[in-house]
């Protein structure tokens, strides 16, 4: 008997799912459908702001796979419909045609929630004005593309100075736009430490950009033509040609509320570790919870290398197999011109709500030996555990060449490895690529010293 696979959403978790599922089941034993509501499948939004800029020169660049690709593969994709309700008693989706208004019933025998994230956009007057942009999808980015190249566009305000925030005002930057980012925190990228985020000010001021935190955006000035003229945030008024929102995200988790699925406290949609959130129903991605390695609590990390591995689980466990997810530790990286960020692990403030006692070390170093051509500088940062040792975070700020390093201290996380088993490793060597003495090697020598010398106490 065929069983059919509904999927809500056709970009990573959803076509992962799909294809690794269709993959695994016996010939003619899987009916898979999917639901996209948008113009696109598996698609790269972490490189819409690369594409904005011009570093990527293509749209279809960004495109791993079309419909069309994935209907060859015989997966049934339906674009441009959305899935209404879910009724997880009855197993039936209401689904209606984004453009036709058409509805029907789509029973399954396995759902599959993918809705992803949603912009974080405040209530603010103006918000909906022409020229103000998110940037969560593909056709996002084509209207900042579009709107660039349509008009004179000389001043760009970006608000939020995260991840996506720092890549838009690197992209609007490149796009020889003067460029200001806001920010309420008082220094930007609250991914790092306040320590590592003064100097990713400092270098974003030093490539031109105008960088305000510690300032709420209260609104929007607005033209007669409908368009956004400029930014007001306390008793600054900023013109603007153009303004990217680039706030954040929250799970896209309505569909899944509606139907009584259990939200975690993160906000998104709580699974088990097979990522199952009911019987039948499975969610990941963007819209799921997911449990941190470190601190045990569940959070939500919107990032396409846990919605390619969540897809690849619940495909699996649905054509009979078995798949868990394991954690995240929350490994990031992301750049602004020419400057590389990164983050691993837990930061001071995280360390601090989970319980722990920790020691710091930053160190300052080179990405090549010190005599090469083209020696660029980075500072690094660790956490450790203050009784044992154990590595529980690191930072890296610097230039070209520097940021990769944290996926090593990524692996030591992972395998609880401590600063001073760290000291001991076997890294490469040759001046073109780093020091004798890597700034891994020496920021975790320097932790270790730090364990050495505390005094037990209380957790910070």
């Amino acid at each position: 008997m065929t069983k059919r696979i509904v999927v809500v959403g056709g970009d990573a978790t959803g076509m992962s799912a799909a294809s690794t599922a269709l993959r695994h089941a016996p010939d003619g034993d899987l009916e898979v459908v999917v639901l996209e509501r948008g113009h696109y499948t598996s698609y790269s939004a972490c490189g819409i702001p690369y594409w904005i800029a011009g570093d990527v020169g293509d749209r279809d660049e960004l495109i791993a796979r079309s419909p069309e690709q994935h209907r060859e593969a015989g997966i049934d994709v339906r674009m441009r419909t959305e899935a209404t309700a879910i009724d997880v008693e009855e197993r039936t989706v209401s689904v209606r045609g984004v453009d036709d208004g058409d509805s029907y019933e789509l029973g399954y025998d396995e759902l599959v929630i993918a809705t992803g994230a949603v912009p974080t956009v405040p209530p603010l007057e103006g918000a909906d004005a022409e020229g103000i942009f998110g940037v969560q999808s593909l056709e996002q980015g084509e209207e900042i593309v579009k709107d660039l190249g349509a008009g004179d566009r000389r001043r760009a305000v970006v608000v939020g100075a995260g991840y996506i925030g720092v890549e838009m005002a690197e992209a609007m930057v490149s796009r020889g736009l003067e460029t200001t980012i806001l920010d309420m925190a008082p220094e930007p990228f609250t991914q790092v430490d306040p320590d590592m985020g003064a100097l990713i000010r400092e270098a974003m001021e030093g490539m031109g950009i105008t960088v305000r935190t510690g300032t709420s955006v209260d609104g929007f000035d607005v033209g007669e033509d409908g368009r956004v003229r400029a930014v007001r945030a306390g008793d600054t008024v900023l013109p603007a040609d153009i303004v990217i929102m680039g706030l954040g995200v929250k799970p896209n988790v309505a569909l899944a509320a509606e139907a009584g699925l259990t939200i975690g406290e993160s906000g998104g949609i709580a699974t088990d570790v097979r990522m199952q959130a009911a019987p039948g129903v499975w969610a990941g991605g963007d819209c799921a919870e997911v449990r941190h390695r470190l601190s045990g609590k569940g959070v939500h990390i919107a990032l396409g290398t846990h919605a390619n591995k969540h897809g690849r689980i619940i495909g699996t466990n649905i054509a009979g197999g078995y798949g868990a997810f394991p954690g995240v530790i929350g490994t990031a990286i992301s750049k602004v011109c020419s400057l590389e960020i990164a983050r691993t692990g837990l930061g001071e403030r995280e360390a601090s709500a989970a319980g722990f006692g920790y020691v710091t070390a930053s160190v300052e170093s080179t990405t090549t030996a010190g005599y090469w051509p083209g020696a660029e500088l980075m500072t690094v940062k660790l956490l450790a555990e203050q009784r044992t040792g154990r590595l529980l975070g690191a930072q890296i700020v610097g230039r070209a060449g520097s940021a990769k390093r944290i996926d090593v201290f990524a692996t030591a996380i992972w395998n609880a490895m401590t600063v001073e088993q760290m000291t001991f490793m076997d890294l490469s060597y040759a001046p073109p690529f780093s020091p004798v003495w890597d700034a891994v090697l020496v920021a975790a020598r320097k932790a270790a010293k730090e364990v050495q010398a505390a005094v037990p106490a209380s957790p910070v």
